[in-house]
């Protein structure tokens, strides 16, 4: 599992949950007697911030769903990874919620978009660097005002930002954070995975720019690997672009520098899921500790 670092202590403390708590790893596995929720397919259609291109998600609604009541929902980054094998965040999901470690929640996966072709002699353009790997502010308005209204017109989502997260892996990390760090009007929680806080597209200046600016009220959780990107014919052994665990430990220091309630784990893992995959539960209780207080 590696070592945790952060303001509120080890493993004991971000394992506060809701309720209870539940031996995390049979969170990532399908239990009996734990309501399912269910996972319906959509299309976005192309919009105003990435002109011409649709992109693909998914919702997770909760067993316990109560339309009557605003629910608190996350949106993933790269949504059809966080649903697959190496993930199952709506597994976890219906394991934390009907646990009460998490509050009723409804889940949206998105992925990149792909502008599509226009003709059979060229390549569709996978846009996810251009979405996600950037210090603007055009994927959160993206997301405010496209991809969340849309799901808003057929569940009763919750309008308190508190109410609201945002998870992402390796570029799309930093696409979550940059979405948070820009609008914490609407979204004020954060799940960074093995996130490339590089020199790629701006992600090195990240750090910098929150030392430099009033905290904001967020609270994130930071998750890298100590073999992330070991280049062993480089000087340093590390990546041209820079060391991920490296950078990752820079941005703590920064949140933390700045006031934010922030903490890092760091795995024995490369660039993969497989450490964040496992700790997902207790990365989701220490995320929504407390709620809703």
């Amino acid at each position: 599992m590696g070592f945790c670092t952060g303001r509120d202590g080890g493993l004991a403390a971000r394992r506060t949950p809701l309720a209870g708590a539940s031996p995390a790893a049979s969170d990532v596995e399908p239990r009996e007697g734990v309501p399912k929720g269910t996972v319906t397919k959509h299309v976005l259609a192309p919009g105003k911030y990435f002109p011409g291109t649709p992109h693909n998600y998914s919702v997770y609604v909760p067993a316990q769903y109560d339309r009557s009541k605003p629910a608190a929902f996350m949106v993933f980054l790269d949504g059809s990874g966080a649903l697959g094998n190496g993930v199952r965040a709506n597994v976890v999901f219906d394991n934390l919620i009907h646990a009460k470690q998490l509050p009723v929640m409804i889940g949206i996966f998105v992925d990149p978009g792909v502008l599509p072709a226009v003709s059979g002699n060229v390549q569709s353009r996978f846009e996810r660097v251009f979405e996600y790997d950037s210090l603007s502010d055009r994927y959160s308005k993206f997301l405010v005002e496209e991809l969340i209204a849309e799901v808003g017109k057929s569940y009763n989502l919750s309008k308190d930002p508190n109410d609201r997260g945002l998870y992402g892996v390796s570029t799309g990390a930093v696409g979550a954070l940059v979405a948070a760090w820009h609008r914490p009007d609407q979204f004020r929680r954060v799940l960074s995975f093995i996130g490339t806080f590089v020199a790629m597209k701006g992600g090195d200046g990240f750090a910098a720019l929150i030392r430099r600016s009033e905290a904001k009220p967020l609270r994130v959780f930071l998750q890298a690997g100590k073999n992330d990107h070991i280049e062993p014919n480089q000087p340093q052994g590390t990546f041209y672009a820079g060391s991920w665990p490296i950078n990752n430990r820079v941005m703590l220091d920064a949140l933390q520098f700045a006031g934010y309630d922030a903490k890092l784990e760091l795995g024995d893992e490369g660039h993969n899921m497989k450490h964040g995959g496992a700790i997902l539960p207790d990365a989701l209780r220490w995320l929504w500790r407390g709620y809703p207080e």
